[in-house]
């Protein structure tokens, strides 16, 4: 008996069908993966720093996104939806629906123990082809770590801060946030162990 072929879907197919659906999927190369639920801490953290970087952002030509706007990665065909992500100047899009940006200048991934590996590695390399894109950004959540990534020609330079009176400074859209303020009412004393 053989294996069935898997369908792949077309671009146009999966924006049709991700449209028309209330449960977000990203697309890689014809096929969609479902997006899981966030945790409280995530949901914590993604808003913490969306709510700091918002305010920074009001009097300027940047705007800042927060879980919903899906982002196209166009050299490899990738569609995700980042936790964070940011925009300066005039923002372009896929389409008419202004759904889909293509140029994003900040990237923000609040890190799990499901999506650890997969944002640090394969969706980064897809990040990365990204020619607007300038910072990448992973929050950690079971503890307080930033990680930062910052483009510097065809090199990105990592730097790492864990302090929570030190500051994550984001020069693509000139924002700096004290890491206390991004994971206020966090607490990380309750994670859940493991088996």
């Amino acid at each position: 008996m053989s294996t069935p072929v898997p369908l792949l879907l077309t671009p146009e197919q999966y924006l049709d069908l991700e449209r028309r659906s209330e449960i977000r999927s990203e697309y890689i190369a014809g096929r969609i993966f479902a997006r899981s639920g966030a945790s409280r801490r995530h949901n914590l953290i993604a808003g913490n720093l969306f709510r700091e970087l918002s305010g920074q952002l009001r009097a300027r030509p940047c705007e800042v996104y927060v879980g919903d706007m899906r982002v196209k990665v166009s050299p490899t065909g990738m569609y995700t939806y980042p936790d964070i992500v940011a925009v300066c100047g005039d923002p372009h899009f896929e389409d008419t629906f202004l759904d889909t940006l293509l140029d994003p200048v900040l990237v923000v991934e609040v890190l799990s123990e499901s999506t650890e590996a997969y944002d640090r590695g394969e969706k980064f390399a897809h990040y990365r082809r990204l020619d607007t894109l300038r910072e990448y950004v992973l929050v950690a959540q079971d503890k307080i770590r930033v990680e930062h990534y910052l483009r510097a020609g065809e090199h990105w330079v990592l730097s790492e801060i864990n302090d929570p009176n030190d500051t994550l400074h984001l020069p693509s859209i000139d924002c700096h946030v004290v890491l206390a303020a991004i994971y206020e009412k966090v607490d990380l004393s309750s994670l859940p162990t493991r088996p």
